[in-house]
């Protein structure tokens, strides 16, 4: 019966009304600069605060009181706090900007053990239950290293050197070890790259370095690898690596600035400081959608843009680094089944909504219906359309995602195709664009001089006329996923094979605004990791649904920026901080309690400004960061730096 009420709580700790009426329940006070880094231990009675004021606290959240205050001897500001692992919440560790990493007795307020190994900022560190004495940092050295505790050697190793692989500026900012198979470590960097490493098979390889007789000799043939193949997997939301350039050119910093793990162990969750926060799943891995290689084909009997017909033939596009190829000849799909009447009701809203201009409106609905028939051609063409209109940072990408989704489920679906071709055009594949458009005028001949066809051709030829005269283009050093930005940026051969065998996201969440600090957080909430929960510049914190990637609640957690939130291991119960130097405690406020005015009640609004954050230039950011307007910043449309479509034709426009 334990079992079960336990079960229950867990499952229903955070519902949807719990979140709708979540609201500040206290803010504890004790710290006198910006609480960077907050830790749960494993009970949930005790969180620990790290500051600016080189001061660890430790609460009783539960009584709002403060247990213990301790100066860590740190020098500079503290990025990181952990309970060890079996140490009965007795041994607490930091790590600092002073490049330190120290090892406190909470019982007699002593700092025990001081690590000086890195020689730049200390930005994250882990544990791990089936690792007792052992944790691992994350610094701007380039470097993940490992410790042991135990009494006979107190030392560190570097367990990762990623200026190995990236050359001498790269920098590590977080790291999370996998709550279900501590053998996995996920590390965040500089770059979009997220890198998942298999600890135990790079200890083995390098005990049995040190065990083979020739491991002393060196040719400069067989090098020796730092890592074997196998202990290193990648993963990169697909249309980041493309934007790289252009975002170096405007001074667009991309940088991991947090990983966490799902409670189970099977999904990756990731902080893109500069873009959007993105779901991996570790199980159902995909790559990116890169390479598209249309073929032709012909059809006999349309089933365009989702209605229903027979004789559906494959356009038999095969996703070169996805591995999937949809059937050469004739397809095997199943008519579109109507949908049922509360989902069509659904669709219909969100057409409605379209047609108001209602991008992200559109996109939820949208979303809303997919989650309950994911193998509905027309929703996916339709918020296909929706995300190309919106044109925040990386909604072309997610159309293009749903564009072939579309395809695969209806290889006639008309405006799918279509939408296919300008996305690919959007994403800088231009050469891919022309024979994806090839490919629709083959397919759909009755289309293959209306005004959209025709706008979309003369973009691509003067995209491709430009490229010809760009010398830059013509020189080697293969696909632009993988360029170098500049000399120390020196990217190894090892370093560009993991690049290209990169996993895509599942998911994607948009909203926040993650520019201003590199610290700032990500997380499940929910006892089945059912919400996602970020931090944002402009001092509020975004409540996503993880499914549906629909916005839920914004809540005003800081008054300028919250970079930690860290939900309590069972209850519904948020910890949050940032640059005030206070700790804030959320949970669900009693039905008879008016809600604060903590409530973002525009989310769309606060989006949309962030949106224009993100895509501001730098200086004017710091501006608005001092206090200061900008005229561009806080009016106009939503920001992204895509162009606008030159022209629509029936084939575009409007959902069906």
């Amino acid at each position: 019966q334990e079992r079960g009420a336990l079960g229950f709580e867990r499952h229903y700790h955070v519902t949807d009304p719990f979140i709708r009426r979540l609201g500040l329940e206290a803010e504890l006070q004790g710290h006198s600069g910006c609480v960077n880094c907050l830790e749960w231990n494993e009970k949930g009675d005790l969180l620990a605060s790290g500051s600016d004021d080189q001061h660890t606290i430790v609460w009783d959240p539960l009584h709002h009181k403060k247990l213990l205050s301790m100066h860590t001897g740190h020098t500079a500001n503290i990025f990181s706090v952990k309970f060890l692992p079996h140490s009965g919440d007795r041994i607490l560790i930091t790590g600092a900007a002073d490049s330190k990493v120290h090892v406190h007795d909470l019982t007699v307020k002593e700092t025990v053990h001081m690590f000086g190994d890195h020689t730049n900022r200390v930005k994250r560190i882990a544990t791990a239950p089936m690792w007792p004495n052992t944790f691992w940092s994350a610094a701007e050295d380039g470097l993940i290293r490992q410790y042991d505790l135990r009494e006979n050697s107190k030392r560190s190793e570097v367990l990762i050197d990623l200026t190995e692989y990236c050359g001498q500026l790269v920098e590590a900012k977080c790291l999370t070890v996998n709550p279900q198979d501590n053998n996995y470590l996920a590390v965040g960097a500089s770059g979009p790259f997220v890198r998942l490493y298999d600890i135990r098979m790079i200890h083995n390889h390098r005990k049995s370095m040190k065990q083979s007789p020739s491991a002393g000799v060196h040719t400069f043939c067989d090098r020796q690898k730092p890592l074997p193949d196998g202990a290193a997997q990648y993963y990169v939301a697909g249309h980041l690596p493309v934007k790289l350039p252009d975002y170096n050119n405007r001074l667009r910093v991309l940088v991991a600035t947090y990983v966490t793990f799902s409670p189970d162990g099977t999904e990756l969750l990731v902080n893109m400081g500069g873009e959007q926060v993105y779901l991996f799943d570790l199980t159902y891995k995909q790559r990116p959608y890169t390479f598209l290689l249309p073929k032709k084909c012909h059809t006999s009997g349309e089933m365009q843009n989702g209605k229903t017909s027979t004789n559906g033939v494959s356009n038999g596009i095969h996703l070169h680094s996805n591995g999937f190829r949809l059937s050469e000849g004739r397809a095997h799909v199943s008519p579109q089944v109507e949908l049922p009447p509360y989902l069509e009701r659904i669709k219909q809203q969100a057409n409605e909504a379209f047609a108001c201009q209602l991008w992200t409106q559109a996109i939820q609905l949208y979303s809303k219906a997919v989650q309950k028939a994911p193998n509905n051609a027309m929703l996916y063409g339709n918020r296909a359309a929706a995300y190309m209109k919106r044109k925040w940072d990386g909604d072309h990408y997610d159309a293009l995602r749903d564009c072939l989704k579309a395809i695969s489920l209806n290889p006639c679906h008309l405006k799918a195709h279509f939408r296919l071709a300008r996305c690919l055009f959007e994403l800088k594949y231009v050469a891919e664009a022309l024979e994806c458009l090839d490919d629709f005028k083959g397919k759909f001949p009755e289309q293959a001089h209306s005004s959209a066809c025709d706008a979309l051709d003369r973009d691509i030829n003067a995209a491709l006329f430009s490229k010809s005269d760009n010398a830059e283009d013509k020189k080697g050093g293969g696909p632009i996923r993988l360029r170098a930005t500049g000399r120390k940026d020196s990217i190894s051969e090892d370093e560009m094979v993991l690049r290209e065998r990169s996993y895509d996201y599942k998911f994607r969440y948009c909203g926040h605004c993650n520019t201003t600090t590199d610290i700032k957080e990500a997380n499940f909430f929910g006892s089945n990791a059912q919400y996602i929960v970020s931090g944002s510049d402009d001092g509020s914190f975004f409540i996503w649904e993880k499914e549906t990637t629909n916005l839920v609640r914004v809540l005003q957690g800081d008054e300028s920026i919250v970079n930690c939130l860290q939900p309590h291991p069972s209850y519904c119960f948020l910890a949050t901080s940032g640059i005030d130097p206070v700790v804030r405690l959320w949970n669900p406020r009693p039905e008879s309690e008016t809600l604060n005015g903590r409530v973002v009640v525009d989310m769309e609004g606060a989006s949309q400004a962030n949106q224009r954050r993100m895509n501001a230039d730098p200086l004017e950011v710091m501006l608005l960061n001092m206090g200061y307007r900008i005229t561009g910043l806080t009016s106009g449309g939503a920001g992204g730096s895509d162009d606008e479509d030159s022209s629509e034709g029936q084939v575009q426009c409007r959902p069906s």
